[in-house]
């Protein structure tokens, strides 16, 4: 990634190396703090709050055990509200004014396509634990550690005709922003692979519909036999109460893993023929030692145990071992640096390794791990013994 330190930004950067023996955030003198931030879109229409309690929690654990190097770890979190103006200066007060050396483990609904040409501008990089919008997938500065709802997609259709054998399956789409072209390549995506094509393509559906009636009454009376719906999770609630109220008792839904959790199961006694979700992490409903640690530490902090948990928790815990393996000053650009030239890292939660360079270009195998909720358990169960993995192209 090309440096773009200039001008007068460029001798500013100087003078402090020059003053301090560092440059950007803290954790250059001896006990200096480690300045980590992220912005979180915690309160508004979509809130992923678990996320950054989860990254909490694991900075809280390593400075209780004597943080890195002797550096305590300092993690602000700002609430972007899901608002533009509220993202853009919160990333301003992070990287400009609080001198973070990267963001780590947020959730946002909006920040990353807000704030990607700011990063790129600052030289600082983020590990969102949960990238939600199209900005988190496409900029050299950003990687999340999930798959993303667009991979999800893919995964999701994937998932209905390769191993639930559906052929007849219509897509609807909620379109927040300009996501709808990266749905539609994830949905392009999964027609190259297996040849097969939607009924149709629906992308009219609102976001916090008060009634999905009438796209439940189409889908039924065009002959669906499943829905491949990115809802979150009080839509998709809807959605599957709209098509028992038509007496589909034949439908099958499948899902992304925005509405993989216990309150969604607990919600639900009916769902057809299913609801069919591809885990972005091993599924933490299941008694594993993949979670293990994951668990005990959401547990001790009381933070919910849900996917967006599991993302915090990941790109902290990322973060850390590539901080613990660093030499010399932890500043902003010894970061950077140690980021992009990171070996990647192994974890039983995800199908694949994470190296940051290959995960902004995203140039990587995605998987999921296929749950499903059937009717009357109110509990979600594994429908796959391994990882369903997106071929390579």
């Amino acid at each position: 990634m090309k440096k773009r330190l200039t001008g007068i930004a460029a001798l500013t950067a100087i003078g402090a190396l020059a003053l301090s023996g560092c440059a950007g955030g803290g954790g250059g003198g001896d006990d200096a703090p480690i300045k980590i931030g992220s912005v979180n879109s915690i309160s508004g229409a979509a809130t992923f709050p678990e996320a950054s309690e989860a990254a909490q929690a694991v900075f809280d654990r390593v400075n209780a055990e004597g943080g890195v190097n002797g550096h305590q770890i300092e993690y602000k979190t700002i609430d972007d509200k899901g608002d533009p103006a509220t993202a853009t200066a919160a990333a301003r007060e992070l990287v400009g004014s609080d001198e973070v050396v990267a963001l780590v483990g947020g959730a946002s609904l909006i920040e990353c396509e807000i704030n990607q040409d700011y990063y790129a501008q600052e030289n600082v990089l983020s590990m969102p634990g949960i990238g939600v919008d199209t900005g988190c997938f496409n900029t050299p500065n950003i990687a999340p550690v999930n798959l993303g709802p667009f991979n999800d997609m893919t995964l999701t259709l994937l998932n209905g005709s390769e191993n639930l054998g559906l052929e007849d399956i219509c897509v609807l789409l909620e379109i927040a922003g300009s996501t709808e072209p990266a749905y539609r390549a994830g949905i392009e995506r999964w027609t190259e692979i297996t040849g097969k094509e939607p009924m149709y393509v629906d992308a009219s559906v609102p976001y916090g519909g008060s009634d999905y009636t009438p796209y439940i009454v189409k889908a039924k009376q065009s002959g669906c036999e499943a829905i491949a719906v990115n809802a979150v999770e009080p839509d998709a609630i809807g959605q599957v109460k709209a098509a028992q109220a038509q007496g589909w008792d034949d439908v099958t839904f499948l899902f992304l893993t925005s509405v993989y959790s216990e309150n969604f199961a607990e919600a639900l006694d009916w769902t057809g023929a299913g609801v069919h979700v591809p885990a972005e992490f091993y599924p933490f409903t299941e008694e594993n030692e993949a979670n293990d640690d994951w668990r005990e530490l959401m547990t001790e902090n009381d933070i919910a145990l849900t996917s967006f948990s599991q993302g915090g928790y990941l790109a902290a815990m990322n973060f850390v071992e590539v901080l613990e393996g660093m030499d010399g000053d932890i500043t902003r650009e010894s970061v950077t640096e140690a980021l992009q030239n990171m070996e990647p890292i192994e974890n039983p939660m995800v199908a694949f390794p994470y190296q940051f360079t290959d995960i902004a270009a995203q140039e990587f195998q995605p998987g999921g791990w296929p749950v499903v909720l059937e009717s009357g358990s109110n509990a979600w169960k594994q429908s796959a013994d391994d990882w369903l993995m997106i071929p390579s192209s």
